[in-house]
């Protein structure tokens, strides 16, 4: 199970609060880094939006030139008692010009819409290469801390609406500012009185869209946050749904999923409500627009300065000049949600890394596998220090057994010596280098683990094998299979080697998930092994195999051994006694009993609950 930053039955704690401040011009700075690649693919979008647009703004004119005409014909045959004509002639061939002009604008506007969705599906799928790279370069306390549902609202949902954004809202962009410059020009060829009137109501509509814009910023980034809050929840739920049922907490995970739907509700009503008022802001500004033409239109017309056919036209163009700014309002509220999503997928890129001390350093091929602890000191905390003076000397080849309650640090001395965290203080040397000497790669290639967690894929078993060593032949594969015990069980299942595992690999048992895992192990053939309660949650005849297979698996290699079941590391060359983050004893499984300390205490209480129950 993950831990929680929104707390509840499954996690606890409290619920985290949105920030506020928020850099929304650094943000879309950053995504439009992205769209540097595809300078090109843009400038043939602007061209073509430009084409598109404008073969469809002429459109009006060429209307407004048939009404003229058609009103012309119409005045003369009243003026001169029914002897005037209409130039069908005329008419017919702007109707034709007009089909034509309509047809190119939607075959530019098609073109466009195709490139511009190829830069969006480019730019998302650099996004998400990014996001998958990333994780595995950033340090396991990030994860300690964030839910994986968080983690996979960023690669899902947040590159998800910047993707929209880019294939929706930039293409408008770039159409509503041609469409607007383009009729602003045809306003002004037919009448500069008229189009100054329409003018003159932008101001109104500007500061409408900015005050419904600056009130909605705040509820699209609370939306956004808190979509990642029910994902997290959604899967953490779900991940131990098993759990939940036998604890009877389905009344407590509805309440929790509740309290945070609701958050989301209303984040995402708001946003949603002040975004669907700009329509009908943008329609009141309109009709305003369209009285004031009207009125103004009419007077001209009486005046002789412009014809009908004009007004017609301007009236249409009223229609287009309000559409680019009722879109600016939406693309603006589009913006918000979309630079909200950005800066949670950039806050996520800009998180900090492990990096290595080191370009090259040890080659992992000349190690032996001797590995030395220096008065290590550690905490997950740097206030809170859980090792303390942790020293230790292992020759290569040894087998050591890390023993002591729970708690006193037995899981943690295996993960400082992968480097998943870093020391307080202190070192820790593999054969008289410093692990910082190493690059993290060749560090860990190092290392073989086997975990009381099993970790399996939805695959086939010959590939979960394969994992330890992808380039292993099916050969060697069998030849890890036997030496682990697990061959015969596999020949047994269906289809065999080439069965596929579900997503949790529960269609075989846990002994038969741990031997795998051995497998897998042996396949990788490392220097160094750990074993981590590896027989913990299995039956003693499993156990007997998981024991003969682990023994195959350490001959020859420096090995980590921590069990709770002492009767299991007997065979140990060094046993380490740990209490509270310190060794309080060493040696041999002898050595230590005859002691007579802490070692022997826990080795006999152990006994003597069997003799009870």
């Amino acid at each position: 199970m993950s831990k929680k930053k929104h707390g509840g039955p499954m996690g606890g704690g409290p619920m985290v609060v949105t920030e506020k401040a928020k850099d929304f011009k650094g943000t879309m700075k950053k995504l439009m880094e992205y769209l540097k690649p595809y300078r090109i693919a843009m400038i043939l979008v602007f061209i073509l939006a430009i084409g598109s647009t404008a073969f469809s703004i002429v459109g009006p004119k060429l209307l407004g030139k048939a009404t003229t005409e058609i009103f012309n014909g119409l005045m003369s045959k009243v003026s001169s008692s029914g002897n005037g004509s209409i130039d069908f002639g005329y008419i017919g061939k702007i109707a034709i010009g007009l089909v034509a002009l309509y047809i190119v604008s939607t075959i530019l506007s098609f073109i466009q819409g195709f490139v511009m969705s190829g830069i969006a599906q480019k730019v998302s799928y650099n996004l998400r290469k990014e996001i998958s790279k990333k994780i595995n370069r950033m340090p396991l306390k990030y994860f300690d801390k964030t839910t994986h549902g968080e983690v996979l609202s960023r690669i899902t949902n947040d590159v998800d609406t910047v993707n929209t954004t880019l294939n929706q809202s930039l293409s408008q962009i770039i159409t509503s500012v041609t469409m607007l410059i383009g009729v602003i020009v045809m306003m002004l060829s037919i009448s500069w009185e008229m189009t100054l009137g329409s003018v003159l109501i932008l101001p109104i509509a500007m500061g409408l869209i900015m005050l419904v814009v600056k009130k909605s910023q705040k509820y699209f980034m609370d939306q956004q946050e808190y979509l990642g809050h029910v994902n997290g929840n959604v899967e953490e739920t779900f991940s131990g749904h098993n759990i939940m049922k036998a604890f009877n907490r389905e009344e407590e995970t509805i309440e929790e999923f509740n309290k945070l739907n609701e958050t989301l509700y209303k984040s995402a009503w708001k946003s949603q409500f002040l975004s669907g008022m700009m329509m009908p802001i943008m329609t009141f500004i309109g009709n305003l627009g369209y009285v004031l033409v009207t009125i103004l239109g009419g007077w001209l017309a009486v005046l002789g300065k412009i014809t009908v056919g004009d007004i017609v036209a301007f009236t249409q163009y009223i229609r287009t000049f309000m559409q680019p700014i009722s879109q600016a309002g939406q693309i603006a509220n589009v913006l918000q949600s979309t630079a909200a999503a950005a800066e949670r997928v950039f806050e996520f890129l800009d998180e900090e890394e492990e990096v290595d001390d080191v370009t090259e350093g040890v080659n992992p091929k000349d190690v032996e596998g001797a590995v030395e602890f220096k008065d290590v000191h550690f905490g997950y905390n740097e206030d809170k220090i859980i090792i303390n003076d942790f020293s230790a000397k292992i020759k290569p080849g040894q087998r050591v057994a890390i023993v002591g309650p729970t708690g006193a640090g037995k899981t943690t001395i295996v993960k400082l010596l992968m480097r998943f965290y870093e020391l307080n203080g202190g070192s820790i040397e593999i054969d008289g280098h410093n692990i910082k000497d190493f690059t993290r790669d060749n560090l860990r290639e190092l290392f073989g683990m086997v975990l009381q967690d099993t970790w399996l894929y939805n695959g086939s078993i010959k590939e979960n094998i394969r994992y330890g060593r992808l380039d292993a032949t099916d050969e060697e594969i069998i030849e890890a299979a036997k030496l682990a015990h697990v061959d015969h069980f596999v020949r047994a299942l269906p289809h065999g080697y080439d069965m596929e595992l579900n997503e949790e690999a529960s269609n075989i048992s846990q002994g038969q998930k741990q031997l795998l895992t051995i497998a897998r192990a042996i396949l990788a053939d490392p220097k160094i092994l750990i074993l981590d309660e590896a027989t913990s949650s299995v039956d003693t005849r499993t156990e007997v195999l998981i024991q003969k297979a682990m023994d195959n698996l350490m001959k020859g290699r420096t090995s980590f051994v921590i069990a709770h079941r002492l009767s299991t590391i007997r065979d140990a060359d060094l046993i380490l006694v740990m209490k509270d983050g310190d060794i309080i004893e060493q040696g041999n499984h002898e050595e230590l009993l005859k002691a007579n300390g802490f070692y022997a205490d826990l080795y006999n209480s152990q006994f003597e609950k069997e003799e009870v129950s």
